[in-house]
């Protein structure tokens, strides 16, 4: 899964550059708020999947910080907002309506998005604070070391960001649905996935710089 999304996110940079990575950033966002939907046990303890997809925003907005500029990061987070609150409403929509008599899905599609609302709901208080505190720590860190060490202004912003979307997603997705010591296992498992996905995307971030200094980026010059 992990390979999968950094293969996906650092085809769409090299593709496409900031559009690529703007659009990653909603389709993270639309896939996550699904896949978390799900349990699953992971070394022995319960978590919820939809987290290394969710991960990958940040890596997404951090490279966008770095080469673009703090303002379409930003953009960025909203576009990945509205594609959260788009989803949502269209979704409970289409569960209104009355399904024909030959109809086999309707039942399936009550029971994956009739909890969205409060998973969006949470997801999105998460997002913004999560996501804006994200592009704000990069460009501090960026200022306080005068552009010099990536891996420390990379690491910093994302995981301080990542432990403050999985407590505020997690509180205000399933506080009343799981009991204490699930909610406490799921809020430690998906950090620590998270946390992992911050490390690993360390590498991605530099290779990204990589394509960029070699000119493969069409909408960035060379620094080479």
């Amino acid at each position: 899964m992990l390979f999968s999304n950094f293969a996906l996110i650092m085809a769409a940079f090299r593709l496409w550059g900031k559009t690529g990575l703007v659009a990653w950033t909603a389709i993270s966002c639309i896939i996550a708020n699904i896949q978390v939907t799900k349990n699953i046990i992971l070394f022995g303890f319960e978590a919820t999947l939809g987290n290394c997809v969710y991960a990958t925003a940040f890596l997404a907005t951090d490279i966008i910080s770095e080469w673009y500029g703090r303002q379409d990061a930003k953009k960025a987070v909203w576009m990945g907002l509205f594609s959260m609150l788009s989803m949502t409403v269209l979704m409970q929509l289409a569960i209104l309506f009355v399904p024909s008599p030959s109809d086999m899905m309707n039942p399936s599609l009550i029971n994956l998005f009739s909890f969205m609302p409060r998973i969006a709901t949470a997801s999105i208080v998460a997002y913004l604070i999560s996501n804006l505190h994200d592009v704000w720590s990069f460009n501090f860190w960026k200022t306080k070391t005068h552009g010099k060490h990536l891996w420390l202004r990379n690491n910093a912003s994302t995981m301080v960001s990542q432990l403050i979307d999985s407590v505020i997603f997690t509180l205000g997705a399933f506080y009343g649905v799981y009991h204490g010591r699930v909610l406490v296992e799921i809020i430690l498992t998906t950090y620590l996935l998270k946390w992992l996905v911050a490390v690993f995307d360390t590498g991605m971030i530099y290779l990204a710089g990589r394509w960029v200094r070699q000119g493969k980026i069409k909408d960035l010059p060379s620094e080479g």
